[in-house]
């Protein structure tokens, strides 16, 4: 991701671990853009909704979100569908990230319009893998500012 924009990078993730993996492997692919990381659902809403929230004065700034599905306060396919029928967030890119492999769970996502669905890997090297080659394709997408 290019730094011009200064993308912001979501993370809602309720397991510490799995979400202090995904920021160690993410900076070991380069990527430093900032990372404001939530263990709930709740907290993760509010500031997405402000974030489009063309009153706030946030507005204008570009954001990609990393989600879990299974979180302790509510459904992620919840903030996935609350961000999307958002004016203001509907082109922010969300990359679900989430351990669930149902062929139903993903194919709702994807209407709900999440952008990539990656099921995490059980063993640890492989998920560390998986999540620096996520950071390499962070590196090269192009990512939307907030309307």
């Amino acid at each position: 991701m290019s730094d011009e924009k200064a993308v912001t990078i979501v993370m809602v993730e309720d397991d510490e671990g799995h979400a202090r993996l995904i920021e160690k492997n993410i900076r070991r692919a380069g990527v430093n853009n900032e990372i404001v990381s939530f263990s709930s659902g709740t907290p993760a809403v509010e500031y997405l909704l402000k974030a489009g929230d063309s009153d706030t004065g946030s507005h204008g700034g570009a954001y990609l979100v990393l989600l879990d599905l299974n979180l302790p306060d509510m459904q992620g396919t919840e903030i996935l569908r609350r961000v999307k029928e958002h004016p203001g967030l509907r082109r922010m890119p969300v990359v679900v990230l989430t351990t669930t492999d149902d062929k139903q769970e993903i194919q709702r996502c994807y209407d709900l319009g999440c952008n990539v669905y990656i099921t995490k890997p059980v063993n640890y090297e492989n998920f560390a893998q998986a999540i620096r080659q996520l950071g390499l394709f962070f590196m090269v997408m192009q990512v939307p500012e907030t309307t």
